[in-house]
């Protein structure tokens, strides 16, 4: 009788080796559109800039534009999180304050430059515009329902649909209004983020005076 073969070849990635691949992917795609544009970035190109197939690009992402979605979902969980722990009569700017300057996912991903360049590039490509805007929107049932568990309702309640709808339109506007006013002029990554933040802090306190 023969041994049975065991499999051969490489072992399968794990998860948190395929999230990896996302944002190098995601990073790529985004130095390439800034250099290039959009229009002339190929997936063979953004392959290449991260040592991997076009093939394979396609496996993670339906579209080079959907490639930087990684860069952009990396902070829903941990703001959901925080929303959670939000004591009653505390500021939320104050309450996010502590850790958005810490926290890198709470202000739209691992690199604050490179978001905030993809977030400008969103004002001229219609691609990139759709994936930035439906990221906040698949970002909300999630706001809403972290705002409906610390509030003890039930999660199809109407109030913190609402309250979720007001919180993500002032992050994104925050963000965007950043990343627009900015311009690039900063490239210390630890200096974009602490004025980020506070321009987290700022939008978050004036959304807050409705969601109390």
């Amino acid at each position: 009788m023969t041994a049975s073969r065991g499999r051969t070849g490489r072992p399968p990635l794990t998860e948190e080796r395929k999230e990896e691949i996302r944002l190098e992917i995601a990073r790529a795609a985004v130095d390439l559109f800034v250099t290039q544009g959009v229009v002339a970035t190929t997936g063979e190109q953004i392959g290449e800039a991260v040592g991997v197939s076009a093939r394979t690009v396609w496996r993670y992402f339906p579209s080079k534009e959907s490639c930087v979605r990684p860069l952009l979902t990396a902070g829903i969980d941990a703001i959901a999180a925080r929303l959670r722990a939000w004591r009653p009569g505390s500021p939320l700017g104050e309450a996010f304050a502590a850790h958005l300057d810490a926290d890198q996912r709470l202000v739209g991903g691992p690199d604050p430059t490179t978001v905030g360049a993809l977030v400008r590039l969103t004002r001229t490509e219609p691609g990139l515009r759709a994936v930035w805007l439906q990221t906040y929107d698949e970002a909300e049932p999630a706001f809403a329902r972290a705002l409906a568990e610390r509030a003890g309702l039930p999660a199809d309640d109407l109030r913190p649909a609402i309250r979720a709808a007001m919180f993500n339109a002032a992050l994104r506007a925050a963000v965007e209004q950043h990343a627009w006013n900015s311009a690039g002029t900063r490239t210390d990554p630890a200096a974009v983020r602490a004025e980020l933040a506070e321009a987290i802090r700022v939008a978050l306190d004036l959304a807050a005076e409705g969601l109390t």
